[in-house]
């Protein structure tokens, strides 16, 4: 009796377990923020697609995204999630060209949000004809500057490279800096020579630079210099740049001794704590230098992306749809002060600077992905390196483009 009682159960028992084997399956997502605000909203989106999907099981492991650049690759080799977080780009471009992310055209080219909605950045999610990843939010660059000095010496917005450089001519006779940037850690002077490159050349020999196919003595590339050299003799930089942060670059800013700054969206905050108000600052798209040149942005985003050793690919690309939808993304967005890459996603409104921040992406010819996240990081370093020596010393042209040739050499 005790034995037939014990086969019922087992027959009983492995019966539920093929039934609930049949109805869940699983999920694994790696998620590489862990500072409050992203952390929180990367959850929140996880709630929402456990709600939608509850016949999914879905296990998130979030890292420090420091951490996360140095473990990504062993991870992608060995036990790989399902969904992993990367950059667009050719940063993505190793892990592509090694065969370690999936291909997801098919899903693109289905998907009415991604095939109609992300046209401004599908450019930078796309290798080889492909699209391999979904972006989940980007921010825009640009020019902040203070609208109350501005005004004060009847200027307007720059559109062009001679409007900049007027501009900058009556700022210097007033006794105004027109630029403040800190470049202690080097970034912020290759988000100066990206724009320069992207308004002398455009977006495809940005792209073709940093990923070694043309030299940084390539006539194009010095024509970018030389555009620079302008900038420094007549929109010269406020002094001892080298010694600051971007945030300590915020102090000649905020007192009115500098006038602009070439920076990303996220510095609005800053600008802010520094007790500068809304109606003290404005933003505008870095200025046309060749003439009828289409414009790109430098604009750098967050994405999504399926290893090509994922166990559960019907799950991930639920998922990848899912965080495509402009409620996903527009809520998402709003929780990190940032913007959504589908364009039909509401912004808030209430702020300035993320509504002409998507004004600006949604109409760019494409979009950058920054200098040290477009270049390999041996490149980026020498050539970001290379530039602030440039800014301190415009005479070491010759040797700095010499040397950054070297350099992608061996890199590349």
């Amino acid at each position: 009796m005790y034995k037939s009682l014990i086969r019922a159960t087992t027959a009983v028992s492995a019966a539920a377990l093929l039934a609930t084997s049949a109805w869940a399956s699983d999920l694994v997502v790696t998620f590489d923020d862990l500072n409050p605000a992203p952390k929180k909203a990367f959850e929140a989106v996880i709630d929402a697609f456990k709600k939608a999907n509850p016949d999914i099981n879905v296990t998130t492991n979030i890292t420090d995204r420091e951490a996360h650049k140095s473990a990504i690759r062993n991870a992608l080799l060995n036990d790989a999630p399902d969904v992993i977080t990367w950059y667009p780009g050719n940063r993505m471009g190793p892990f592509v060209d090694a065969g370690l992310f999936s291909d997801i055209s098919d899903l693109w080219a289905s998907d009415p949000n991604l095939s109609d909605k992300f046209n401004a950045i599908k450019a930078t999610m796309t290798r080889d004809g492909k699209q391999w990843g979904v972006p989940y939010s980007f921010y825009q660059w640009g020019v902040y500057y203070r609208k109350d000095i501005f005004d004060k010496l009847s200027l307007s917005e720059p559109k062009t490279w001679g409007e900049m450089l007027g501009a900058c001519d009556k700022m210097t006779a007033a006794g105004v800096t027109p630029f403040t940037i800190g470049t202690k850690y080097l970034w912020t002077a290759a988000g100066v020579f990206d724009y320069l490159n992207l308004r002398t050349n455009g977006y495809d020999v940005h792209n073709e630079l940093t990923a070694g196919k043309i030299k940084y003595t390539d006539p194009r590339i010095r024509a970018t210099f030389a555009k620079w050299g302008e900038l420094l003799e007549r929109c010269a930089p406020v002094k001892n740049h080298a010694t600051m942060s971007w945030q300590d670059a915020i102090a000649p800013f905020a007192k009115g001794d500098a006038a602009m700054y070439v920076m990303g969206n996220f510095s609005v905050a800053a600008y802010k704590d520094a007790g500068l108000k809304d109606d003290q600052i404005d933003f505008f798209q870095f200025p046309e230098i060749t003439p009828g040149l289409a414009r790109a942005e430098e604009a750098p985003a967050d994405a999504f992306f399926i290893p090509a050793k994922a166990k559960n690919v019907e799950n991930a690309k639920k998922f990848m749809a899912f965080i495509a939808t402009p409620k996903i993304q527009g809520d998402w967005n709003k929780a990190i002060g940032q913007l959504p890459p589908n364009s039909a996603a509401e912004v808030n409104k209430d702020d300035k600077f993320i509504v002409e921040g998507m004004q600006t992406l949604s109409t760019a010819s494409g979009l950058a992905q920054f200098y040290d996240r477009d270049a390999p990081a041996a490149m980026a370093k020498a050539g970001m390196e290379g530039f602030q020596k440039f800014m301190l010393d415009p005479s070491t042209l010759e040797e700095v483009l010499t040397n950054l040739d070297k350099v992608q050499a061996e890199v590349y």
